[in-house]
């Protein structure tokens, strides 16, 4: 736990409501939930030195915040407190990807068949949440991840909530859609947000309801929908359903980096995104599941050449 403050107990039971979800395949929660963390300031989501994963949401019953632990190699807890808790616990074992189906996962690059064995407790988990998973990726188009996680954390400091029950210290609840519409354009500008993403926050925030309704929809419905809205296109669509739908077919099109990692990692040369689609359809409906198994297993590469891209500052515009 935090060592400053470990749990703030007011008003709320230290010990919360909790359920646990049982696995045929091993669990590692940890590297299931990683991926809806946005860096390692995320006010959201933090990991506990003993190991836990507490988070906070915004569910149809209200805020919540929970707590995810792993008592065995098959077995996950999950505690949770606040109005939204009932919701968080009737999805635990979508939460840390219980159910999430390799069975059809059949690679055929040595590397990735030698991933996929070394990493048989891979999920893919799915919160549910759209709005909760587009906001994010929303502020991560065409910016450096790095500044793209402080604009998240800025905001979600500044406009976010207390998290309920007990907590890790400065965890927080993210703005509901109404608070998102009504950030001033002048805080957008304090966050590094430049006006074409802060537009698009605010015109997802207006149909957040029925964003949400998307959750239940096909992979390429649920794409149809959401990039409906101006400034939403595949990419975002698609980082979007890996972790509020768990789609584990859901790749990134469109990313500067991953075409040329699939690339040089699988074929030892750059692609561009047409032959990087073309390469993985035999994967399907897996092709985001053998991505994240590069990067997780440490296979994934691609060389270096030039200066890093610099990263941008839009509080001037």
């Amino acid at each position: 736990m935090d060592a400053d403050r470990p749990f703030d107990v007011s008003g709320a039971s230290a010990v919360g409501d909790s359920v646990t979800v049982e696995s045929e395949r091993p669990l590692d929660v940890a590297l299931t939930l990683a991926p809806h963390g946005r860096g390692p300031r995320d006010p959201t989501q933090r990991r506990t030195p003993d190991g836990a994963v507490w988070r906070t949401s915004r569910q149809p019953g209200g805020p919540v915040t929970y707590r995810v632990t792993q008592p065995g190699r098959h077995t996950a807890r999950v505690q949770a407190w606040g109005p939204g808790a009932a919701d968080v616990l009737a999805r635990a074992r979508d939460l840390v990807g219980a159910d999430d189906d390799a069975s059809t996962f059949a690679p055929r690059h040595p590397l990735l068949v030698e991933a996929h064995r070394r990493h048989p407790h891979l999920r893919i988990g799915s919160t549910g949440r759209v709005f909760e998973a587009l906001v994010p990726a929303v502020l991560e188009q065409r910016v450096h991840t790095i500044a793209a996680h402080r604009s998240w954390a800025w905001l979600v400091r500044r406009y976010g909530s207390p998290a309920p029950g007990p907590a890790p210290r400065d965890l927080l609840v993210p703005p509901e859609p109404r608070t998102w519409r009504t950030i001033p354009s002048w805080a957008y500008h304090r966050a590094g947000v430049d006006p074409s993403r802060s537009r698009t926050l605010v015109r997802c925030a207006e149909v957040a309801d029925s964003l949400e309704r998307a959750a239940t929809a096909e992979y390429d419905e649920f794409v149809r929908r959401v990039t409906s809205l101006p400034g939403v296109g595949v990419w975002t669509a698609a980082h979007t359903a890996q972790r509020a739908l768990g789609a584990a077919d859901a790749l990134a099109i469109g990313d500067y980096n991953i075409p040329d990692i699939v690339g040089w990692t699988l074929e030892g040369r750059a692609m561009a995104d047409a032959e990087m689609v073309e390469y993985l359809d035999h994967l399907r409906p897996h092709r985001h599941r053998a991505v994240w198994l590069l990067m997780v297993s440490g296979a994934a590469y691609k060389p270096k050449r030039g200066p890093r891209t610099p990263l941008v500052d839009h509080t001037w515009h």
